[in-house]
């Protein structure tokens, strides 16, 4: 089992910040490397709500992930899960109302957790642990920055 631990400071309210985490009808205008979002579920957002992103990988092919929230407490923390091959992610998104800079900002602080599902995921997590951690810990700085700008302009519009 890894773990990748990201934290990122966001200018904007948790409630605006969580609103636009959790609106899967445009997160493809907002997340720079996803392509397309598929409903899998219906119905409002919250545990059981599944969906699949086309995203873009860094050598520029595109690769299908699918997520199922397990836990949803607006606006703190958010829980998902995501099958691999020969592992299985758990995503845990946590957000905290903190000061910096003496203004308010919301904390999120993301938790990547891979879980080998067959033996061969243990042996490839051995193999390629530290590159695959370095390439998670990127992808959710990435995803984070794009949270921020689409956050923070809807903070300023709010304003």
């Amino acid at each position: 089992m890894s773990t990748v631990t990201v934290t990122e400071f966001i200018e904007a309210p948790a409630v605006d910040v969580w609103a636009r985490l959790v609106d899967l009808p445009v997160r493809a205008g907002w997340l720079r490397t996803v392509g397309g979002v598929e409903l899998l579920t219906t119905g409002g957002f919250g545990p059981g709500t599944a969906w699949r992103e086309i995203r873009t990988r860094p050598d520029g092919g595109d690769q299908a992930e699918e997520f199922l929230v397990l836990a949803a407490e607006p606006p703190r923390r958010l829980v998902l899960s995501s099958p691999g091959i020969g592992v299985d992610y758990r995503i845990t998104w946590t957000l905290r109302t903190v000061q910096r800079r003496r203004r308010g900002c919301t904390a999120v602080t993301v938790e990547h957790t891979a879980v080998p599902t067959a033996p061969y995921g243990r042996v490839v997590a051995l193999l390629f642990g530290g590159l695959a951690a370095r390439a998670v810990e990127g992808a959710i700085r990435r995803d984070l920055a794009d949270l921020a700008a689409a956050s923070h302009g809807d903070s300023a519009v709010a304003a």
